[in-house]
């Protein structure tokens, strides 16, 4: 009621000032956000990893790589992204209170031949002592249960000395002949330490060709993997934004499987794909065959189609595609990020008991992408 005195006293004595127009307040100018710049740094034989940026604080950019024009409805830039073939990026910048930027475009047209190596981390070291990953390349999960699954361990970043993590015995380093070690530790009683590796933020990629070259130990509770999430999960969450399993292997040598109701009586490890009502994976059973020694672990990205394979291209044992699986398929959706683990424990291998043998030692020589 006051309000409304004083306002309406105020009318009257506009009204009354001379000024027959009364006085007008002209609203600031709407201003538009910063256009997105995209810039780029060398991989390998002529590709380039491309990132985006806006000056405008807070801002969010959205991005197509297929020369459409981006709305808020289209893929959310978490990352820099590999680019590899002939494809043209489009991106604009949203913030609240400005209107949206106008569309940055740039085409690429590298012209690189199926099965040229576009980016690589050899996990190199020239020191005489163990060096620490990449971090240009590298981030951390960390903490305790920090990822679900039941697991017992706690990941720890390289360096970290916050408790159980000490940085005297780290759980990932590089050693002098240029292999990664993801290693899972016992520091004391049921206190167990890993780490778990992942390019989120730092780099993804979108189609071609993705191999790890790695061995990884055997003993009850461990889980080692090797395996990518969408960029999006950050807009749309897990299952919903894609998850690619390279390689999983759990327990020990022999871990309990069976195939047409009878034991496969034999090492093996898994490759599979999830989405939104999408669940597709088969053990790889080949006879002979021990994760403890080296393999490598690959992967055959193509628009509406995933396939795996281990130690060559050619051998490839499990293809998957939209209409083969069933629920959404997200892994035309954008790019993902690669993520190198070793879980202590969880829902899938079971807990630790009197015969895990700690240290537990995953070892990684490299990571490389390829065109398709």
């Amino acid at each position: 009621m006051f309000a409304a005195l004083v306002l309406a006293s105020a009318l009257i004595c506009g009204c009354g000032s001379g000024n027959s127009g009364g006085t007008t307040t002209t609203p600031p100018p709407e201003t538009k956000a910063a256009t997105p710049t995209v810039t780029t740094t060398p991989a390998q034989n002529s590709a380039v990893v491309a990132s985006l940026a806006t000056t405008t604080s807070g801002a969010t950019i959205y991005y197509t790589l297929d020369g459409s024009t981006p709305t808020n409805l289209s893929q959310v830039y978490q990352a820099p992204f590999l680019v590899s073939s002939n494809l043209t990026v489009k991106a604009i910048a949203v913030a609240s209170g400005d209107q949206n930027s106008d569309v940055a475009s740039q085409s690429f047209s590298p012209s690189i031949a199926s099965g040229t190596l576009v980016w690589t981390d050899e996990f190199a070291n020239s020191g005489t002592a163990s060096a620490l990953p990449d971090s240009k390349v590298w981030t951390y999960d960390t903490g305790y249960q920090c990822c679900g699954n039941n697991e017992q361990e706690t990941y720890c970043a390289a360096g970290s000395t916050t408790a159980p993590c000490d940085p005297n015995n780290p759980n990932a380093y590089i050693d002098t002949t240029g292999i990664l070690h993801i290693t899972a530790r016992n520091p004391s009683g049921t206190t167990y330490t890993s780490a778990r590796l992942k390019t989120e933020g730092q780099f993804s990629f979108m189609y071609g060709r993705i191999e790890a070259r790695i061995k990884v130990p055997e003993s009850q509770g461990m889980w080692p993997a090797f395996w990518l999430l969408g960029n999006n999960i950050v807009k749309l969450s897990w299952p919903a934004c894609g998850e690619l399993d390279v390689m999983e292997h759990i327990d020990g040598s022999n871990p309990p499987l069976y195939a047409g109701g009878a034991p496969v009586g034999h090492d093996w490890m898994q490759s599979s794909i999830h989405g939104t009502n999408l669940n597709g994976g088969t053990p790889f059973t080949e006879s002979g065959f021990s994760a403890a020694a080296w393999h490598t672990y690959g992967m055959i990205w193509t628009k509406g189609q995933i396939q795996f394979y281990v130690d060559d291209p050619s051998n490839v044992y499990e293809t998957f595609t939209p209409n083969s699986q069933g629920g959404t398929w997200p892994f035309d959706d954008g790019p993902q990020f690669v993520i190198l683990n070793l879980a202590v424990g969880g829902s899938w291998p079971g807990n630790v008991d009197s015969t895990t043998v700690f240290p537990g030692d995953m070892q990684v020589d490299y990571v490389r992408i390829y065109t398709d």
